[in-house]
């Protein structure tokens, strides 16, 4: 059946037609006598025409067993019961209901029973589902269901020495991908791989078939000439494959610079990748060029597109008197900010006051939901950045600086808009009443953490710290009772030191020292924790769709491992099946002090799941809080200003069901959002940090450091100099007094003769053998055995 003029083709998801003239359904051969009109006024076979022909389209002329009929007319929206609702779900159901081999399009759409008239639509979907890898096309130009095959999607993990893994799209182990089964796919491409052997447990091993989709369309790397031709060497080592450049797009490069470039063709059997440089960021020993090359490399922005500088230009830092009528003014406060000494961007400023009960304490934060305008180019940014970056001397905001450091910012002396949680606590630190509003404020004085924390220990301080001494007392014995009662409760508290890197005028590494956290930071966190609880809280028990910061209880295998391993130095959990927070609380309180204390927080904070946002709220494991959110922090993270607008939305007015059913997929898509940026962020600070650290070691090679070991894997261990807060790796092969075997569960090495042990937790002294820049990477060997 062949239309004379077929309809135009449908686009995957497209509306099908509607129209025509509701009513009788008539059609008749063309050249028959006149009062020849078979009338039909259901879909049905009958007259001698076919349903299939019926179904076909709106009105027009038709061939069918070579007699042209003319549809006189047609009702369109009569027949749309009888077609099949096409969808890829719908298809995969079909096709292992009906199927039990690959076949052409053409047989699958017999098979499937799919109308004449959706067979186009049907195509499309094939060929879209097959470009995703939901099918799968093999040799005749047949078409199969990937699971039946033994053949999985996903996407490629590369790994420097040329191999990968295969993490699957859906839930399951990831499969091994030998370097002679990776058919030159890159690292990050998805593509669909089949099972073939599982030679080891719990370890599969498989082959890529196919490539569906290209992830990279751009590197950083290291350029090396090779005659007037090129390679750049990426700086991301998972990307095993180094990238031919030609001399016309080399771009005036020169060995040993860092270079941006776009790959123009993906390797192939017989050739490499081959790339274009776009940029030229510098020296590979520039530690600006290097800096810059680590964030190319994520594509993390530094500035900011135009309309969105346009919008912040337009924003006023005065507050408008409309504001000053309908918001509390909280002007005339004793409120202070107290930050890091190089902050800029002061988004939280706190107050109390002794009452008659207790304390009242004041958490007031910038309101940039004021600013931000929902769906806003300044807000569309935000939402993609997700959160600010920060690094040694440097940050990337998550807004632009006019917003961050000026507008919001709680400057002091300063009128700034803000949103309040205010908080009532009796003298044991139990919460009374709250109250969230929004108000004015004017910050009195601006402190650091340093200076807080001299004045509240030995009383030293200029004028303003000593004005202040009073007010900072009394906050001082809030935030100590306020922390005594969330450990009570089974707040998890891990003592392991953060790094400090410091650096000099000219961006050069001076040291590495052990980040302090005194009195001044346990003050405004907790003060920040209570107010994050509280609006958690107040979201929850209004049955408000609202953004939650949830930590998971840990894997129960992961929590018996960790059992085993602290059984070596007479700990154990007091319940080992389901523990609480406070079990664990109370098995660090027994470690604290100790020689091992640093090895027990490591591990069982290994053990422990990583937190994340999400639209559901099972609660925080770790603070052992059974509701809890982000609120306090919107300057630097989208997530909080997400919060903001859903506390200030519903300030007078409930949520409907019908609302509810509106906001959630909005917020679960904000919370997927928001963990994947700050998983980016956490991924750029860390390898800033790395890199800053090789830094800092490259010229120390051959000196001799005392340290601890940090980590233990089969190919050696890692170990924490003491004196330079950096970690590098002592390689199996340098241990040449016996042979050694890895015992995963004691998170050790042990020599299978003289029975040596090399475990988390131990002292050792190395000599730094080899400092590799471009590989992140610091080699030590052992002076002298335990």
């Amino acid at each position: 059946m062949t239309p004379d003029s077929l309809p135009p083709r449908r686009k995957r998801g497209a509306a099908l037609p509607t129209g025509g003239v509701p009513g009788v359904i008539a059609a008749s051969p063309l050249g028959a006598c006149p009062d020849f009109h078979p009338h039909l006024t259901s879909p049905v076979k009958g007259e001698g025409i076919r349903e299939d022909f019926i179904l076909l389209d709106a009105l027009g002329t038709y061939r069918l067993n070579r007699t042209r009929y003319l549809v006189i007319n047609f009702d369109w929206l009569a027949f749309q019961p009888y077609l099949m609702k096409l969808s890829e779900s719908a298809i995969l159901k079909l096709m292992h209901e009906k199927t039990n081999r690959p076949m052409k399009i053409s047989e699958l759409a017999k098979c499937l029973a799919i109308p004449d008239v959706q067979r186009a639509e049907f195509r499309n979907y094939v060929k879209d589902m097959t470009e995703e890898g939901s099918l799968i096309r093999i040799r005749g130009g047949r078409y199969g269901l990937p699971d039946e095959m033994s053949l999985v999607s996903g996407t490629i993990q590369g790994h420097p020495d040329g191999y990968g893994f295969l993490v699957c799209d859906k839930p399951g182990p990831d499969i091994y991908i030998g370097r002679k089964n990776m058919e030159n796919a890159m690292h990050l491409d998805r593509v669909m791989a089949r099972v073939e052997s599982r030679r080891e447990k719990d370890r599969l091993y498989g082959r890529v078939i196919r490539i569906l989709e290209r992830k990279t369309v751009s590197l950083v790397g290291v350029y090396e000439t090779f005659e007037r031709q090129g390679w750049v060497i990426p700086s991301e080592r998972k990307y095993f494959h180094d990238i031919f450049i030609p001399a016309k797009d080399r771009k005036g490069a020169k060995d040993g610079q860092i270079v941006c470039l776009e790959i123009v063709s993906y390797p192939t059997k017989h050739q490499p990748p081959v790339g274009r440089v776009v940029e030229v960021l510098g020296r590979a020993d520039d530690p600006e060029a290097e800096l810059q090359s680590v964030l190319r490399k994520h594509l993390v922005r530094r500035t900011f597109p135009e309309d969105v500088l346009e919008q912040t230009r337009s924003l006023a830092d005065a507050v408008d008197e409309d504001e000053r009528t309908r918001r509390k003014d909280l002007t005339d406060w004793t409120i202070l900010t107290i930050d890091g000494e190089k902050a800029k961007d002061f988004d939280d400023a706190v107050s109390i006051e002794k009452t008659r009960d207790g304390y009242r304490l004041g958490v007031h934060i910038a309101d940039v939901g004021h600013y931000v305008e929902e769906n806003s180019p300044v807000d569309r940014e935000a939402y993609e950045r997700g959160t600010s970056i920060y690094y040694p001397d440097g940050v990337v905001p998550m807004l632009p600086f006019a917003l961050s450091n000026e507008i919001c910012s709680l400057k002091p002396g300063v009128e700034r808009l803000t949103l309040t949680v205010l908080m009532d606590f009796d003298e044991a630190g139990e919460l009374l009443k709250y109250d969230i509003f929004d108000s004015i404020i004017k910050s009195r004085y601006r402190f650091t953490y340093t200076g807080v924390a001299r004045v509240l220990e030995n009383g030293e301080g200029d004028e303003r710290y000593q004005a202040a001494l009073p007010t900072l007392e009394l906050m001082r014995d809030l935030s100590q009772t306020l922390r005594k009662r969330r450990f009570d409760k089974g707040s998890v508290d891990f003592k392991i030191p953060e790094p400090e890197i410091v650096l000099n005028a000219q961006g050069k590494v001076e040291k590495i020292v052990a980040a302090e956290h005194n009195i001044a930071h346990e003050l405004i966190e907790e003060f920040m924790l209570s107010a994050n609880q509280v609006v958690a809280r107040h979201l929850s028990e209004r049955d408000i769709p609202s953004i939650h910061r949830v930590h998971e209880r840990p894997d129960e295998a992961k929590i018996v491992a960790f059992n085993e391993f602290v059984k070596s130095f007479g700990l154990k959990l007091a319940h080992l099946h389901n523990p609480s927070p406070k079990d664990l609380q109370n098995l660090l309180k027994k470690a604290l002090g100790r020689p091992e204390e640093r090895v027990v927080n490591t591990v069982l904070l290994r053990a422990m799941k990583k937190a994340l946002y999400s639209e559901k709220d099972p609660g925080h494991f770790c603070l052992a809080f059974e509701h809890y959110t982000h609120f306090t922090s919107p300057i630097r993270r989208y997530p909080d200003l997400v919060t903001h607008r859903t506390v200030k939305r519903f300030f007078k007015s409930k949520c409907t069901a019908r609302e509810r059913q509106r906001l959630l997929p909005r917020i679960a898509d904000f919370a997927e959002q928001s963990s994947r940026a700050e998983l980016k962020a956490m991924e750029v600070e860390r390898e800033i940090n790395d890199l800053r650290r090789v830094q800092f070691m490259a010229d120390k090679v051959n000196e001799v450091y005392s340290g601890t070991i940090t980590g233990v894997t089969a190919f050696g261990f890692f170990v924490e100099l003491t004196e330079a807060f950096v970690e590098g790796l002592v390689h199996v092969s340098s241990l040449m007094d016996d042979y050694y075997i890895y015992l995963e569960a004691e998170h050790k090495l042990k020599g299978q003769h003289k029975h040596k042990t090399y475990q988390i937790g131990d002292p050792v002294k190395v000599r730094v053998t080899n400092v590799d820049v471009k590989k992140r990477q610091i080699d030590l060997t052992l002076v002298k055995n335990k």
